[in-house]
Protein backbone atom coordinates (compact mmCIF):
# COMPACT_ATOMS: atom_id res chain seq x y z
CA UNK A 1 0.00 0.00 0.00
CA UNK A 2 1.08 3.64 0.04
CA UNK A 3 4.38 4.47 1.70
CA UNK A 4 5.19 7.69 3.61
CA UNK A 5 4.44 10.66 1.41
CA UNK A 6 2.12 8.64 -0.80
CA UNK A 7 -1.09 9.01 1.21
CA UNK A 8 -2.09 12.31 -0.38
CA UNK A 9 -1.51 10.83 -3.83
CA UNK A 10 -3.69 7.86 -2.90
CA UNK A 11 -6.51 10.27 -2.07
CA UNK A 12 -6.04 12.05 -5.40
CA UNK A 13 -6.11 8.76 -7.23
CA UNK A 14 -9.29 7.69 -5.46
CA UNK A 15 -10.92 10.97 -6.40
CA UNK A 16 -9.90 10.36 -10.01
CA UNK A 17 -11.44 6.90 -9.90
CA UNK A 18 -14.85 8.21 -8.99
CA UNK A 19 -14.72 11.29 -11.19
CA UNK A 20 -17.00 9.31 -13.47
CA UNK A 21 -19.54 9.21 -10.67
CA UNK A 22 -18.99 12.82 -9.65
CA UNK A 23 -19.47 13.91 -13.25
CA UNK A 24 -22.85 12.19 -13.35
CA UNK A 25 -24.15 12.58 -9.81
CA UNK A 26 -25.34 16.10 -9.14
CA UNK A 27 -26.31 15.59 -5.50
CA UNK A 28 -24.60 15.01 -2.18
CA UNK A 29 -24.30 11.34 -3.16
CA UNK A 30 -21.27 12.29 -5.26
CA UNK A 31 -19.16 13.45 -2.33
CA UNK A 32 -19.93 10.32 -0.36
CA UNK A 33 -19.23 8.07 -3.34
CA UNK A 34 -15.83 9.71 -3.81
CA UNK A 35 -14.58 7.90 -0.71
CA UNK A 36 -14.79 4.60 -2.57
CA UNK A 37 -11.44 3.29 -3.81
CA UNK A 38 -13.00 1.23 -6.60
CA UNK A 39 -15.97 0.90 -8.89
CA UNK A 40 -17.47 -2.23 -10.47
CA UNK A 41 -18.43 -1.94 -14.13
CA UNK A 42 -21.31 -4.26 -15.00
CA UNK A 43 -21.21 -5.28 -18.66
CA UNK A 44 -24.56 -6.93 -19.15
CA UNK A 45 -27.94 -6.23 -20.70
CA UNK A 46 -29.63 -9.18 -18.98
CA UNK A 47 -32.73 -7.88 -17.16
CA UNK A 48 -32.32 -10.19 -14.15
CA UNK A 49 -28.68 -9.12 -13.76
CA UNK A 50 -29.64 -5.46 -13.85
CA UNK A 51 -32.52 -5.96 -11.40
CA UNK A 52 -30.16 -7.74 -9.02
CA UNK A 53 -27.64 -4.91 -9.32
CA UNK A 54 -30.21 -2.24 -8.55
CA UNK A 55 -31.64 -4.23 -5.63
CA UNK A 56 -28.15 -4.85 -4.24
CA UNK A 57 -27.16 -1.17 -4.41
CA UNK A 58 -30.50 0.38 -3.47
CA UNK A 59 -29.87 0.42 0.27
CA UNK A 60 -26.44 2.05 -0.05
CA UNK A 61 -25.19 5.30 -1.53
CA UNK A 62 -22.78 4.03 -4.17
CA UNK A 63 -23.49 4.45 -7.89
CA UNK A 64 -24.21 1.59 -10.28
CA UNK A 65 -22.17 1.64 -13.47
CA UNK A 66 -23.73 -0.25 -16.40
CA UNK A 67 -21.82 -0.56 -19.67
CA UNK A 68 -22.71 -1.73 -23.17
CA UNK A 69 -20.25 -2.66 -25.90
CA UNK A 70 -20.04 -1.54 -29.51
CA UNK A 71 -21.16 -5.00 -30.68
CA UNK A 72 -24.02 -5.13 -28.23
CA UNK A 73 -25.46 -1.63 -28.76
CA UNK A 74 -24.68 0.66 -31.69
CA UNK A 75 -26.32 3.04 -34.14
CA UNK A 76 -27.44 0.05 -36.25
CA UNK A 77 -28.89 -1.89 -33.31
CA UNK A 78 -26.06 -4.30 -32.42
CA UNK A 79 -26.81 -7.88 -31.46
CA UNK A 80 -29.34 -6.72 -28.85
CA UNK A 81 -31.28 -4.76 -31.48
CA UNK A 82 -30.86 -1.63 -29.35
CA UNK A 83 -29.39 1.72 -30.32
CA UNK A 84 -27.76 3.83 -27.57
CA UNK A 85 -31.00 5.76 -26.84
CA UNK A 86 -32.87 2.43 -26.72
CA UNK A 87 -30.42 1.03 -24.18
CA UNK A 88 -30.63 4.15 -22.03
CA UNK A 89 -34.44 3.87 -21.93
CA UNK A 90 -34.22 0.15 -21.20
CA UNK A 91 -31.81 0.55 -18.27
CA UNK A 92 -33.48 3.64 -16.79
CA UNK A 93 -36.87 1.92 -16.94
CA UNK A 94 -35.46 -1.11 -15.09
CA UNK A 95 -33.89 1.21 -12.52
CA UNK A 96 -37.19 3.02 -12.01
CA UNK A 97 -39.07 -0.27 -11.65
CA UNK A 98 -36.51 -1.28 -9.02
CA UNK A 99 -36.87 2.03 -7.12
CA UNK A 100 -33.22 2.81 -7.79
CA UNK A 101 -32.45 6.55 -7.98
CA UNK A 102 -31.70 7.71 -11.52
CA UNK A 103 -29.11 10.13 -10.11
CA UNK A 104 -26.96 7.18 -9.03
CA UNK A 105 -27.00 5.42 -12.40
CA UNK A 106 -23.91 5.79 -14.60
CA UNK A 107 -23.86 4.56 -18.20
CA UNK A 108 -20.64 3.62 -19.94
CA UNK A 109 -19.71 2.65 -23.48
CA UNK A 110 -17.19 -0.17 -23.72
CA UNK A 111 -14.80 -0.82 -26.64
CA UNK A 112 -16.18 2.15 -28.56
CA UNK A 113 -14.34 2.38 -31.85
CA UNK A 114 -14.08 0.63 -35.19
CA UNK A 115 -14.17 -2.95 -33.87
CA UNK A 116 -17.52 -3.73 -35.49
CA UNK A 117 -16.16 -2.58 -38.85
CA UNK A 118 -12.57 -3.80 -38.68
CA UNK A 119 -13.02 -5.74 -41.93
CA UNK A 120 -13.53 -2.42 -43.72
CA UNK A 121 -10.88 0.14 -44.74
CA UNK A 122 -10.19 3.05 -42.41
CA UNK A 123 -11.98 5.64 -44.55
CA UNK A 124 -15.21 3.67 -44.07
CA UNK A 125 -14.71 2.20 -40.61
CA UNK A 126 -13.62 5.34 -38.75
CA UNK A 127 -16.59 7.54 -39.80
CA UNK A 128 -18.92 4.81 -38.54
CA UNK A 129 -16.92 4.57 -35.31
CA UNK A 130 -17.16 8.34 -34.82
CA UNK A 131 -20.91 8.21 -35.45
CA UNK A 132 -21.09 5.45 -32.84
CA UNK A 133 -19.33 7.53 -30.20
CA UNK A 134 -21.48 10.57 -30.97
CA UNK A 135 -24.62 8.45 -30.60
CA UNK A 136 -23.48 7.21 -27.18
CA UNK A 137 -22.69 10.68 -25.87
CA UNK A 138 -25.93 12.20 -27.17
CA UNK A 139 -27.88 9.38 -25.53
CA UNK A 140 -26.45 10.29 -22.12
CA UNK A 141 -23.49 7.94 -21.61
CA UNK A 142 -20.82 9.67 -19.52
CA UNK A 143 -18.01 7.07 -19.40
CA UNK A 144 -16.49 6.43 -22.81
CA UNK A 145 -13.88 3.74 -23.46
CA UNK A 146 -12.02 4.73 -26.62
CA UNK A 147 -10.77 1.52 -28.22
CA UNK A 148 -8.85 1.91 -31.48
CA UNK A 149 -6.50 -1.00 -30.79
CA UNK A 150 -7.65 -3.20 -33.70
CA UNK A 151 -6.27 -3.23 -37.25
CA UNK A 152 -8.53 -2.19 -40.11
CA UNK A 153 -8.70 -3.79 -43.54
CA UNK A 154 -6.23 -1.48 -45.28
CA UNK A 155 -3.73 -1.13 -42.44
CA UNK A 156 -0.18 -2.21 -43.38
CA UNK A 157 1.11 -5.66 -42.34
CA UNK A 158 2.48 -6.07 -38.86
CA UNK A 159 1.45 -4.64 -35.54
CA UNK A 160 -0.72 -1.53 -35.54
CA UNK A 161 1.58 1.46 -34.84
CA UNK A 162 0.89 3.04 -31.47
CA UNK A 163 0.84 6.50 -33.01
CA UNK A 164 -1.90 5.47 -35.44
CA UNK A 165 -3.98 3.91 -32.68
CA UNK A 166 -3.55 7.06 -30.58
CA UNK A 167 -4.55 9.30 -33.48
CA UNK A 168 -7.70 7.27 -34.03
CA UNK A 169 -8.51 7.45 -30.31
CA UNK A 170 -8.16 11.23 -30.51
CA UNK A 171 -10.50 11.31 -33.52
CA UNK A 172 -13.05 9.32 -31.51
CA UNK A 173 -12.66 11.73 -28.57
CA UNK A 174 -13.16 14.67 -30.93
CA UNK A 175 -16.42 13.10 -32.10
CA UNK A 176 -17.50 12.60 -28.49
CA UNK A 177 -16.69 16.21 -27.59
CA UNK A 178 -18.68 17.49 -30.58
CA UNK A 179 -21.75 15.62 -29.30
CA UNK A 180 -21.47 16.69 -25.65
CA UNK A 181 -23.81 19.31 -24.23
CA UNK A 182 -21.93 21.54 -21.76
CA UNK A 183 -25.24 23.00 -20.56
CA UNK A 184 -26.18 19.60 -19.13
CA UNK A 185 -23.33 19.78 -16.65
CA UNK A 186 -22.21 16.29 -17.73
CA UNK A 187 -19.18 15.98 -19.99
CA UNK A 188 -17.77 12.61 -21.07
CA UNK A 189 -14.93 11.02 -19.17
CA UNK A 190 -12.56 8.78 -21.11
CA UNK A 191 -10.77 5.49 -20.71
CA UNK A 192 -7.87 4.81 -23.09
CA UNK A 193 -5.38 2.02 -23.70
CA UNK A 194 -4.24 -0.35 -26.42
CA UNK A 195 -3.65 -3.54 -24.39
CA UNK A 196 -7.32 -4.44 -24.40
CA UNK A 197 -8.29 -8.07 -23.67
CA UNK A 198 -10.72 -9.83 -26.00
CA UNK A 199 -14.28 -9.19 -24.77
CA UNK A 200 -15.88 -12.29 -23.31
CA UNK A 201 -12.68 -14.06 -22.29
CA UNK A 202 -9.92 -15.98 -24.03
CA UNK A 203 -10.81 -18.26 -26.94
CA UNK A 204 -8.14 -20.85 -26.19
CA UNK A 205 -6.87 -22.49 -23.02
CA UNK A 206 -4.14 -20.39 -21.41
CA UNK A 207 -1.79 -21.20 -18.56
CA UNK A 208 -0.59 -17.62 -18.17
CA UNK A 209 -1.00 -14.17 -19.60
CA UNK A 210 1.60 -11.41 -19.93
CA UNK A 211 1.16 -8.46 -17.59
CA UNK A 212 1.38 -5.09 -19.33
CA UNK A 213 4.87 -3.62 -19.13
CA UNK A 214 5.32 -0.22 -17.50
CA UNK A 215 7.16 1.09 -20.56
CA UNK A 216 4.14 0.21 -22.70
CA UNK A 217 1.76 2.08 -20.38
CA UNK A 218 4.06 5.10 -20.44
CA UNK A 219 4.29 4.99 -24.23
CA UNK A 220 0.49 4.73 -24.56
CA UNK A 221 -0.09 7.69 -22.26
CA UNK A 222 2.54 9.80 -24.04
CA UNK A 223 1.32 8.94 -27.55
CA UNK A 224 -2.32 9.55 -26.67
CA UNK A 225 -1.56 12.80 -24.86
CA UNK A 226 0.29 14.06 -27.93
CA UNK A 227 -2.54 12.96 -30.24
CA UNK A 228 -5.10 14.79 -28.08
CA UNK A 229 -2.90 17.90 -28.09
CA UNK A 230 -2.56 17.85 -31.89
CA UNK A 231 -6.35 17.63 -32.12
CA UNK A 232 -6.81 20.56 -29.72
CA UNK A 233 -8.42 18.32 -27.10
CA UNK A 234 -6.69 19.82 -24.06
CA UNK A 235 -9.88 19.99 -21.96
CA UNK A 236 -10.87 16.46 -22.97
CA UNK A 237 -7.45 15.16 -21.90
CA UNK A 238 -8.16 16.39 -18.37
CA UNK A 239 -11.16 14.04 -18.39
CA UNK A 240 -9.13 10.93 -19.21
CA UNK A 241 -9.55 9.02 -15.96
CA UNK A 242 -8.21 5.53 -16.64
CA UNK A 243 -6.04 3.40 -18.86
CA UNK A 244 -6.79 -0.24 -19.72
CA UNK A 245 -3.93 -2.61 -18.93
CA UNK A 246 -3.58 -6.34 -18.46
CA UNK A 247 -2.93 -7.09 -14.76
CA UNK A 248 -2.56 -10.81 -15.44
CA UNK A 249 -6.17 -11.98 -15.05
CA UNK A 250 -8.08 -13.96 -17.64
CA UNK A 251 -10.61 -16.73 -18.04
CA UNK A 252 -11.79 -19.03 -20.80
CA UNK A 253 -14.06 -22.03 -21.30
CA UNK A 254 -12.53 -24.15 -18.56
CA UNK A 255 -9.93 -22.06 -16.73
CA UNK A 256 -9.46 -18.94 -14.61
CA UNK A 257 -6.09 -17.24 -14.18
CA UNK A 258 -6.02 -15.70 -10.68
CA UNK A 259 -4.50 -12.33 -9.94
CA UNK A 260 -0.84 -12.48 -8.89
CA UNK A 261 0.01 -9.20 -7.12
CA UNK A 262 3.76 -9.69 -7.34
CA UNK A 263 3.63 -9.86 -11.14
CA UNK A 264 1.67 -6.59 -11.31
CA UNK A 265 3.75 -4.72 -8.72
CA UNK A 266 5.66 -2.60 -11.28
CA UNK A 267 2.32 -1.42 -12.72
CA UNK A 268 0.99 -0.59 -9.26
CA UNK A 269 4.13 1.37 -8.41
CA UNK A 270 4.11 3.27 -11.71
CA UNK A 271 0.59 4.64 -11.26
CA UNK A 272 1.50 5.94 -7.78
CA UNK A 273 3.18 8.89 -9.50
CA UNK A 274 0.32 9.52 -11.97
CA UNK A 275 -2.56 10.82 -9.83
CA UNK A 276 -4.78 11.71 -12.80
CA UNK A 277 -5.29 8.08 -13.74
CA UNK A 278 -6.22 4.71 -12.41
CA UNK A 279 -6.23 1.38 -14.20
CA UNK A 280 -9.29 -0.28 -15.67
CA UNK A 281 -9.10 -4.07 -15.46
CA UNK A 282 -11.10 -6.15 -17.94
CA UNK A 283 -11.93 -9.86 -17.60
CA UNK A 284 -12.01 -9.82 -13.80
CA UNK A 285 -14.84 -12.39 -13.91
CA UNK A 286 -14.48 -15.39 -11.55
CA UNK A 287 -11.70 -13.84 -9.46
CA UNK A 288 -11.96 -14.49 -5.72
CA UNK A 289 -13.22 -11.68 -3.46
CA UNK A 290 -9.72 -11.36 -1.99
CA UNK A 291 -8.15 -11.10 -5.46
CA UNK A 292 -10.65 -8.43 -6.49
CA UNK A 293 -9.91 -6.44 -3.34
CA UNK A 294 -6.17 -6.69 -3.98
CA UNK A 295 -6.69 -5.48 -7.56
CA UNK A 296 -8.39 -2.36 -6.21
CA UNK A 297 -5.62 -1.84 -3.66
CA UNK A 298 -3.13 -2.03 -6.53
CA UNK A 299 -5.06 0.76 -8.33
CA UNK A 300 -6.93 -1.43 -10.81
CA UNK A 301 -9.83 0.60 -9.58
CA UNK A 302 -12.43 -0.03 -12.29
CA UNK A 303 -13.29 -3.72 -12.36
CA UNK A 304 -15.15 -4.98 -15.43
CA UNK A 305 -17.44 -7.98 -15.02
CA UNK A 306 -20.00 -9.50 -17.36
CA UNK A 307 -20.14 -13.24 -18.12
CA UNK A 308 -19.70 -14.16 -14.44
CA UNK A 309 -23.03 -12.46 -13.73
CA UNK A 310 -25.03 -14.32 -16.37
CA UNK A 311 -23.11 -17.51 -15.51
CA UNK A 312 -24.38 -17.21 -11.93
CA UNK A 313 -27.93 -16.57 -13.14
CA UNK A 314 -27.71 -19.64 -15.40
CA UNK A 315 -26.47 -21.73 -12.47
CA UNK A 316 -29.52 -20.77 -10.42
CA UNK A 317 -31.89 -21.34 -13.34
CA UNK A 318 -30.43 -24.80 -13.93
CA UNK A 319 -30.78 -25.57 -10.21
CA UNK A 320 -34.46 -24.64 -10.40
CA UNK A 321 -34.88 -26.78 -13.52
CA UNK A 322 -33.41 -29.77 -11.68
CA UNK A 323 -35.72 -29.15 -8.73
CA UNK A 324 -38.62 -29.02 -11.18
CA UNK A 325 -37.55 -32.35 -12.67
CA UNK A 326 -37.66 -33.96 -9.24
CA UNK A 327 -41.00 -32.43 -8.33
CA UNK A 328 -42.67 -33.32 -11.63
CA UNK A 329 -41.21 -36.81 -12.07
CA UNK A 330 -44.16 -39.15 -12.57
CA UNK A 331 -46.61 -36.24 -12.38
CA UNK A 332 -49.34 -35.56 -14.91
CA UNK A 333 -48.43 -31.85 -14.86
CA UNK A 334 -46.18 -30.60 -17.65
CA UNK A 335 -42.61 -29.55 -16.76
CA UNK A 336 -40.84 -26.78 -18.68
CA UNK A 337 -38.10 -29.01 -20.17
CA UNK A 338 -35.94 -25.87 -20.03
CA UNK A 339 -32.59 -27.63 -20.52
CA UNK A 340 -33.87 -29.50 -23.59
CA UNK A 341 -35.30 -26.30 -25.05
CA UNK A 342 -31.98 -24.52 -24.47
CA UNK A 343 -30.05 -27.25 -26.27
CA UNK A 344 -32.41 -27.12 -29.24
CA UNK A 345 -32.20 -23.33 -29.48
CA UNK A 346 -28.39 -23.32 -29.40
CA UNK A 347 -28.13 -26.07 -32.01
CA UNK A 348 -30.62 -24.31 -34.29
CA UNK A 349 -28.57 -21.07 -34.21
CA UNK A 350 -24.92 -21.97 -33.57
CA UNK A 351 -23.37 -18.65 -34.65
CA UNK A 352 -22.75 -17.44 -31.07
CA UNK A 353 -20.89 -20.56 -29.89
CA UNK A 354 -19.61 -22.59 -32.86
CA UNK A 355 -16.33 -20.68 -33.32
CA UNK A 356 -15.66 -20.70 -29.59
CA UNK A 357 -16.26 -24.29 -28.52
CA UNK A 358 -14.03 -27.00 -29.94
CA UNK A 359 -13.64 -30.70 -29.33
CA UNK A 360 -15.96 -33.68 -29.65
CA UNK A 361 -19.77 -33.32 -29.75
CA UNK A 362 -19.98 -34.22 -26.06
CA UNK A 363 -17.28 -31.67 -25.16
CA UNK A 364 -19.11 -28.99 -27.15
CA UNK A 365 -22.36 -29.88 -25.38
CA UNK A 366 -20.71 -29.41 -21.98
CA UNK A 367 -19.23 -26.09 -23.10
CA UNK A 368 -22.55 -24.84 -24.41
CA UNK A 369 -24.04 -25.29 -20.95
CA UNK A 370 -21.19 -24.78 -18.53
CA UNK A 371 -18.38 -22.76 -20.15
CA UNK A 372 -17.05 -19.84 -18.14
CA UNK A 373 -17.23 -17.86 -21.38
CA UNK A 374 -21.00 -18.27 -21.05
CA UNK A 375 -21.93 -18.05 -24.71
CA UNK A 376 -25.40 -19.18 -23.64
CA UNK A 377 -26.04 -15.60 -22.51
CA UNK A 378 -26.76 -14.64 -26.12
CA UNK A 379 -29.70 -17.05 -26.31
CA UNK A 380 -31.91 -16.16 -23.35
CA UNK A 381 -34.00 -13.60 -25.30
CA UNK A 382 -35.13 -16.35 -27.73
CA UNK A 383 -38.96 -16.64 -27.49
CA UNK A 384 -38.81 -20.42 -26.98
CA UNK A 385 -36.49 -20.00 -24.02
CA UNK A 386 -38.53 -17.16 -22.60
CA UNK A 387 -41.61 -19.37 -22.74
CA UNK A 388 -39.78 -22.26 -21.06
CA UNK A 389 -38.39 -19.94 -18.38
CA UNK A 390 -41.83 -18.48 -17.63
CA UNK A 391 -43.27 -22.02 -17.49
CA UNK A 392 -40.54 -23.10 -15.05
CA UNK A 393 -41.11 -20.15 -12.74
CA UNK A 394 -44.87 -20.62 -12.83
CA UNK A 395 -44.49 -24.31 -11.95
CA UNK A 396 -42.26 -23.51 -8.97
CA UNK A 397 -44.17 -20.48 -7.66
CA UNK A 398 -47.28 -22.32 -6.53
CA UNK A 399 -45.73 -23.34 -3.20
CA UNK A 400 -42.47 -22.82 -1.26
CA UNK A 401 -39.56 -24.73 -2.71
CA UNK A 402 -38.77 -27.92 -0.76
CA UNK A 403 -35.88 -27.21 1.57
CA UNK A 404 -34.33 -30.61 0.98
CA UNK A 405 -34.17 -29.99 -2.77
CA UNK A 406 -32.78 -26.50 -2.24
CA UNK A 407 -30.10 -28.00 -0.03
CA UNK A 408 -29.26 -30.45 -2.82
CA UNK A 409 -29.30 -28.10 -5.83
CA UNK A 410 -28.95 -24.55 -4.44
CA UNK A 411 -27.15 -24.87 -1.09
CA UNK A 412 -26.22 -21.18 -0.78
CA UNK A 413 -29.86 -20.16 -1.26
CA UNK A 414 -30.90 -22.89 1.17
CA UNK A 415 -28.65 -21.45 3.88
CA UNK A 416 -29.89 -17.90 3.33
CA UNK A 417 -33.53 -19.03 3.35
CA UNK A 418 -32.98 -20.99 6.58
CA UNK A 419 -31.35 -17.92 8.15
CA UNK A 420 -34.29 -15.71 7.19
CA UNK A 421 -32.23 -13.63 4.76
CA UNK A 422 -34.03 -14.70 1.59
CA UNK A 423 -37.68 -15.42 0.69
CA UNK A 424 -38.37 -18.98 -0.41
CA UNK A 425 -39.36 -18.18 -3.99
CA UNK A 426 -37.73 -19.08 -7.32
CA UNK A 427 -37.43 -15.39 -8.23
CA UNK A 428 -35.52 -14.67 -5.02
CA UNK A 429 -33.20 -17.64 -5.63
CA UNK A 430 -32.34 -16.36 -9.11
CA UNK A 431 -31.71 -12.78 -8.03
CA UNK A 432 -29.67 -13.78 -5.00
CA UNK A 433 -27.33 -15.97 -7.03
CA UNK A 434 -26.44 -12.95 -9.19
CA UNK A 435 -26.22 -10.81 -6.06
CA UNK A 436 -23.64 -13.20 -4.61
CA UNK A 437 -21.25 -12.15 -7.39
CA UNK A 438 -22.14 -8.50 -6.90
CA UNK A 439 -21.39 -8.83 -3.18
CA UNK A 440 -17.83 -9.89 -4.05
CA UNK A 441 -17.37 -6.70 -6.05
CA UNK A 442 -18.96 -4.57 -3.33
CA UNK A 443 -16.47 -6.07 -0.87
CA UNK A 444 -13.57 -5.36 -3.24
CA UNK A 445 -14.59 -1.75 -3.89
CA UNK A 446 -15.45 -0.79 -0.31
CA UNK A 447 -13.20 1.48 1.71
CA UNK A 448 -10.74 -0.32 3.97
Amino acid sequence: MAENGKEEMTDDRRRATLRVANNTLQTGDAAESAALPGLASLCSAHPWVLRAAFAQARAGRAPVLIESTCNQVNQFGGYTGMTPPDFVRYVTNLAAASDFPAARLILGGDHLGPSVWQDEPADRAMPKACDLVRAYVRAGYSKIHLDASMKLADDPPGALPLELSAARAAALAQAAESAADPASGVLPCYVIGTEVPIPGGAQAHETGVAVTRVEDVRATLDATRQAFARAGLHAAWQRVIAVVVQPGVEYGDDFVLPYQPAAARPLAQFIEDEPQWVYEAHSTDYQSPQALRQLVRDHFAILKVGPALTFAWREALFALALIENELFSGSTAAPSHLLDVLEAVMLDAPAHWQKHYRGSPSEQRLARRYSFSDRVRYYWPDPRLQTAQDHLLANLSAAPLPLSLLSQYAPDAYRRIRQGELPNTPHAVLLDRVASVLRDYAFACASD
